[in-house]
């Protein structure tokens, strides 16, 4: 079977697990894949939909259901369990919900149910644990499509996941699901706005609690859109109704809570470190977090990971205004977003960095405006998009290269399909991504024809092999290296 791709960073059971309290009981992954509250229900969008993204950019498809991902030929996804963080949702007035409630429900596709509950719960690490559960109720439970049965398995190890690649056929076949976290609040810190909630003990706790799942998380994102009381976070959020929700804690540094929780997740004992993945974190804490690496565990050999991201095209964090490359004005600057010295950081560490198939995070206004296609011709609205792509490609291999290090082994997909992500034009789902290929493939055909010469000879290899890389080959090979 053609190897598609694999996926960083997605959220199967975002939308299915949020809909599924509409329902009695609640929580509930149900196995009729027609039940919008089941991981397989596949719901691709249609021409309405479509327009919709296009105008307001609100994915209310799937994209990443299992049935998707069984019908792209995804062997392979590496699922981000995230508490919904009560802070998209401000307070009642006047007994009325916020507008805060239905734009964060437009946006996510969850149910006005989910949203009364997120309002109403006092725990993320329970919501953390019944997404867990959600996931597992139906582990290596059959689900007939077409001719072919599928079942997923969470796992374990890479050599798990080696093992169901082997066990499939063309009439039986596994994917595999990879577990990590998205944002440390899971371990109980940040439930309210405007003080700290968390308690060292019962963090860490947690903590060891979830070192000891049957499946244990392969990294954790330590930051995400709200301040957590463990490390500061980069601005992610520009709807006026929310936007003021973030500003606590913006672009701090980590606290002395979030090195107790680093140190112990990357404690290696029994074999049960968690990675951090360093996506959300402000520059502040993505600074302290790299110095950490060089002292503290300077012997240790911890791969930076940012699991769905893009380039700002800017030379560092304290160079944060100086550009080297003509691409540069071809991105979005936001510090969400990661500078020329990490990229060079992350490769050097044997690290691995998705990108993230965000219209918002992936281009420069500029560059998605100059992308867009008015007439319905899917081939050249493809076309056009792959640039967004490829350029990210070019900036990051041609940093690598001038660097003399091997420059097509650390850019993967991390799509963050099914988080509440604006999706490039085209690429709407999991079975887009086998669409674009070719107009990669394209576009690395035309690179190399005219700058073959700029790369040092290890980086001279074909054009299919730069995209395949891409989509499969660095992620496997780092998942085969971490993930034990």
């Amino acid at each position: 079977m053609k190897r598609v791709y694999i996926d960083l960073h997605c959220h199967p059971a975002l939308k299915p697990y949020g809909k599924s309290f509409k329902y009695e009981p609640t929580k509930q992954n149900h196995l009729n894949a027609g039940r919008k509250n089941s991981i397989w229900h596949y719901s691709p969008p249609n021409f309405l939909e479509r327009q919709v993204n296009k105008i307001l950019t609100l994915t209310k498809f799937t994209q990443t259901d299992l049935s998707a991902l069984a019908k792209a030929n995804c062997q392979v996804v590496v699922i981000s369990l995230y508490p919904f963080e009560k802070h998209f949702l401000k307070k009642r007035m006047l007994g009325f919900k916020f507008v805060s409630d239905i734009l964060t429900n437009l946006a996510a596709g969850v149910s006005h149910s989910r949203i009364d509950n997120i309002r109403s719960h006092n725990s993320y690490f329970q919501d953390l644990k019944f997404e867990y559960d959600y996931y597992l109720q139906l582990d290596n439970f059959a689900q007939k499509i077409g001719d072919v049965t599928y079942t997923y398995r969470m796992t374990n190890s890479f050599s798990e996941v080696e093992e169901n690649i082997a066990k499939s056929t063309d009439t039986r076949k596994i994917i595999s699901l990879v577990p990590t976290i998205e944002g440390a609040h899971a371990f109980e810190t940040g439930l309210l706005l405007d003080k700290n909630t968390g308690d060292e003990q019962t963090v860490l706790n947690n903590i060891e609690e979830v070192k000891n799942w049957d499946h244990k998380p392969l990294f954790i994102t330590l930051a995400h859109h709200f301040y957590n009381e463990i490390c500061g976070h980069a601005r992610s959020i520009n709807i006026g109704a929310i936007k003021d929700n973030q500003n606590r804690g913006l672009n701090t540094d980590i606290t002395d809570l979030g090195f107790k929780v680093i140190d112990k997740l990357l404690d290696n004992t029994n074999n049960e470190r968690i990675l951090i993945d360093v996506k959300h974190m402000s520059t502040a804490s993505r600074k302290t977090y790299y110095h950490l690496l060089e002292t503290k565990y300077a012997d240790q050999n911890i791969p930076i990971i940012v699991s769905h991201g893009a380039a700002n095209g800017k030379r560092s964090i304290e160079e944060w205004n100086e550009k080297d490359s003509a691409l540069s004005n071809q991105f979005s600057d936001l510090d969400i977003n990661f500078y020329d010295a990490e990229i060079l950081r992350i490769a050097k560490s044997k690290g691995i960095f998705g990108l993230q198939l965000d219209e918002r995070r992936i281009g420069s206004k500029k560059a998605v405006k100059s992308s867009r296609i008015y007439m319905p011709n899917k081939k050249s609205r493809l076309r056009n998009k792959s640039e967004l792509i490829w350029n990210q490609i070019q900036h990051c291999a041609e940093i690598l290269n001038k660097n003399n290090l091997f420059c097509w082994e650390t850019l993967a997909i991390g799509s963050d399909f099914d988080g509440i992500v604006n999706p490039i034009k085209g690429l709407w789902t999991s079975e887009n991504i086998k669409d674009i290929e070719p107009y990669l493939v394209e576009r690395a055909e035309a690179y190399l024809k005219d700058h073959q010469q700029d790369l040092i000879p290890i980086n001279q290899i074909p054009a299919q092999e730069i995209i395949d890389r891409v989509l499969f080959i660095n992620a496997e090979t780092f998942l085969k290296t971490n993930f034990k």
